[in-house]
């Protein structure tokens, strides 16, 4: 015999002794019943001999099944024909019960045995249909015994027939014994071809797995993949040396995507890729984590000085200019480390180390390299603190202050700026320096806009019941509520349930959002909300180097000038220029301007000699609760001269 048919066949023998030793029980009851009705029908000798055969074949082949069943261990040849033979030779005496019923003079004793022979043959078809050894070894027992009951029953005087009548019953029998092999072949096709859509499946799957666990375009292993081999390969070498972490973040990659398109942001983010492969050594790793954020995992560096120099190695790698289509791509790099150790000893903990590290090294113009050093990074923020920040916005001590946007000419109250104070129930008042850079760190940007808008939109509610008139209520936008549609979704739900006060409100955003994300959806969104009748203002006017882009891409309905030029004027002659030219091109664009940041009497002149129409700043006022805001509307209501006449202190 072939070693794979001699495989395929101790395989086999290891089913059925499951099989067999699992039924035990069965075979004994139904052995007892026939042996019962076999003496009913007067034979009870045969009947008693054909039960003793079948204890002792079972009482043999029990242990010989139970050790085959163990699927975990291997099956000798010997082992594997003993149990063959023992279960082939338990066929015969219950088919024997057949051969005995077809002897009687009665007829329902005949017919319960030919039933019996089906029933046995049926069972063997059935139960061991996937195991061709064992079936047909059974199976033409099974027929074998058909025949002999048509042998019996030929020379049963009590069924003495014309010899063709039996002659019709032995070819019903063939007919019936040819279909059944034909079914069960169609049923092995059947089933082979079950068996090849399952490894057709199994085969998607894993390919679904491994793009579940790699970054389509480079090839690399993505976040979630590294995370586990993090996982994996602090934990081998938690009593060695420790593993060392390099996350890799690309300057000037934006500007490519959109001077050359994502075709040449494309063919950077490949070459880096191939890069960092071929720095790696046996053992490292290296993935893709984000959009232009690379991460590199290594076992090797046993130092943080060679940690440092290795860091300068993938730099002057990476930073190399990159052929794409007749132009040369140049990119820089800012690179985060941490190493396991005392300060990283969680995988959370080391990842976070070298996120800190990479940001630092971005801000710091004078390295591109930062190491994470946890007493000289800042705490980071904790799930303890994301549950307080939530119950402070549910509990309503985050609330909005209010700081007037105010009339130049008149000092009349136009509006107001919403900005958020934390009443602290230990610490007292808190500033947003206080708390904003924990909300973003967080990622509660999405929910600390919602809750401000409620909050604002209820202020707003109650003033109008007071019959005061707030003017124009100015937001801060999160760019994580303009880029995501739960974040869209969510405020539009809070504006239609204030559907009277849109007009009261202005969504303040800043220009960095249109370099975080795609500019195309940011712009969409913003219109979205202008086309639900929420004014849209851009704040910081003046800084970005693409706010002039800005203005002609997509309308506004006003501009805040930053403080920065409202902060020189008087000092330096520069900021009058650009005050001066700011203001011409928003009477231009016939959009209203407010400079933000007037803290002097110097400064509001100036911005009034100008032609600046609208301002804001300490020197109007600071940001007031509620219902100090209602009290200064109520006042203004009643003495239209009264806080800072402005006329008469020009």
């Amino acid at each position: 015999m072939q070693p794979h048919l001699i495989d395929h066949f101790l395989h086999q023998t290891q089913i059925v002794g499951h099989i067999s030793g699992r039924d035990i029980i069965k075979r004994g009851g139904v052995a007892v019943l026939m042996t019962g009705i076999c003496i009913a029908a007067g034979f009870w000798m045969q009947a008693v001999t054909v039960l003793t055969v079948i204890a002792v074949v079972e009482f043999i082949s029990y242990p010989l099944n139970k050790r085959a069943s163990k699927l975990d261990a291997p099956l000798e040849l010997r082992s594997g024909l003993a149990v063959f033979f023992f279960n082939w030779l338990a066929m015969l005496p219950f088919l024997a019960f057949g051969l005995i019923l077809s002897q009687s003079g009665s007829l329902p004793y005949v017919v319960t045995g030919y039933l019996w022979v089906f029933g046995v043959y049926v069972h063997v078809s059935n139960t061991f249909g996937l195991l061709p050894f064992y079936n047909w070894s059974q199976m033409l027992v099974a027929f074998a015994a058909m025949f002999l009951m048509h042998l019996n029953l030929m020379n049963n005087p009590a069924f003495a027939q014309d010899p063709t009548a039996w002659l019709l019953t032995a070819i019903s029998t063939i007919v019936y014994i040819s279909n059944t092999r034909d079914t069960m072949n169609l049923q092995k096709d059947t089933n082979q071809a079950l068996e090849r859509a399952r490894q057709e499946a199994n085969a998607r799957l894993a390919d679904l797995e491994k793009l579940s666990r790699s970054d389509s375009l480079t090839g690399l292993m993505n976040r979630r993949a590294f995370d586990e081999v993090v996982q994996s390969m602090m934990t081998q070498h938690a009593n060695r040396q420790g593993v060392t972490v390099f996350l890799i973040d690309l300057d000037g990659f934006k500007p490519i995507n959109d001077s050359y398109g994502h075709k040449a942001g494309d063919a950077v983010l490949c070459a880096i890729a191939a890069r960092l492969n071929a720095l790696a050594a046996r053992g490292d790793r290296v993935a893709r984590v984000g959009g232009d954020e690379f991460a590199f995992l290594s076992a090797h560096i046993t130092s943080l000085k060679q940690a440092k120099a290795f860091a300068e190695r993938l730099v002057n790698t990476l930073r190399q200019t990159i052929p794409f289509e007749q132009k040369q791509l140049d990119v820089g790099v800012s690179i985060g480390i941490a190493r396991q150790g005392p300060a990283a000893t969680t995988p959370p903990e080391l990842l976070s180390g070298a996120d800190q590290a990479m940001y630092r090294a971005k801000q710091d113009s004078n390295t591109n390299i930062m190491v994470y050093d946890k007493n000289a990074f800042p705490v980071r923020p904790t799930l303890k603190d994301r549950e307080t920040l939530m119950a402070a916005m549910h509990n309503g001590e985050i609330l909005p202050y209010y700081q007037p946007k105010v009339r130049i000419d008149t000092g009349e109250i136009i509006g107001f700026e919403a900005l958020s104070r934390w009443e602290h129930p230990q610490r007292g008042l808190l500033s947003p320096s206080h708390f904003l850079p924990m909300i973003n760190e967080l990622a509660l940007q999405g929910s600390f806009m919602a809750s401000t808008a409620e909050r604002v939109l209820q202020d707003l509610a109650r003033m109008k019941q007071e019959r005061l008139d707030p003017g124009q209520v100015s937001i801060n936008m999160s760019e994580v509520t303009l880029a995501t549609l739960l974040g869209r979704k969510e405020l539009f739900a809070i504006l239609d349930r204030y559907p009277e006060l849109r007009h009261h409100l202005t969504f303040e955003i800043t220009e960095d959002i249109f370099l975080a994300r795609a500019g195309e959806i940011m712009r969409r969104s913003i219109q979205l909300f202008r086309n639900a009748g929420v004014r849209i203002s851009l704040d910081d006017f003046g800084t970005g180097y693409a706010s002039l882009q800005h203005l002609k891409e997509m309308a506004f309905d006003e501009l805040k000038l930053d403080t920065g030029f409202v902060r020189d004027l008087g000092i330096d002659p520069a900021a009058r220029v650009l005050v001066e030219g700011l203001l011409t091109i928003s009477r231009g664009l016939k959009v209203d301007l407010i400079a933000e940041g007037v803290e002097t009497e110097q400064q509001r002149n100036m911005l009034r000699d100008m032609g600046c129409k609208y301002v804001q700043g300490y020197f109007y006022g600071a940001a007031m609760p509620f219902r100090e805001t209602c009290l200064r509307l109520h006042a203004r209501r009643q003495d239209p001269i009264a806080t800072k006449d402005i006329t008469s202190a020009a």
